[in-house]
């Protein structure tokens, strides 16, 4: 009866192994995958402060000089896109990060950055997508004093 109960249960161990390797595998992936999209969120967030302070410096600046500030800081939506846009080409962003996309919005003492770029998983296992969109935002208000 011995004999017969361990043949049954040969190769059990095996099929077990296999299964606990496939599981690490797809932990491996999971944990390598979620960094580079922490990674690449945390360096588009950085990338948007700059560009959202430099936004606000000029728009800022730019007034002081052509017209005074009066009690508010008005923000120009185009004035600060372009600021944002010249601040991304002198950083060199748009070679590091290809397809990055911006979008900033103003009103009167606000203006906010939002950046978003595709981000190639390191890791992809079968029937995942190879690619996502990361995405980083930053705000800056303007206060007169």
């Amino acid at each position: 009866m011995r004999l017969s109960s361990k043949r049954r249960e040969a190769g059990q161990v095996t099929l077990m192994l296999v299964g606990f390797f496939v599981l690490l595998v797809l932990l491996a992936a999971v944990v390598v995958d979620a960094s580079a999209a922490y990674l690449r969120r945390q360096s588009l967030n950085s990338l948007a402060d700059g560009a959202v302070l430099a936004a606000a410096d000029g728009v800022h600046g730019e007034q002081v000089y052509t017209g005074g500030l009066g009690d508010r800081a008005k923000v120009d939506p185009a004035v600060a896109a372009r600021y944002v846009t010249e601040y991304l080409r002198q950083t060199g962003a748009l070679a590091r990060y290809p397809g990055l996309i911006w979008a900033v919005h103003a009103s009167d003492e606000l203006v906010s950055v939002e950046l978003a770029a595709p981000l190639q998983l390191p890791i992809s296992p079968p029937g995942w997508d190879d690619a996502t969109t990361i995405t980083g935002e930053a705000s800056a208000v303007i206060p007169v004093t």
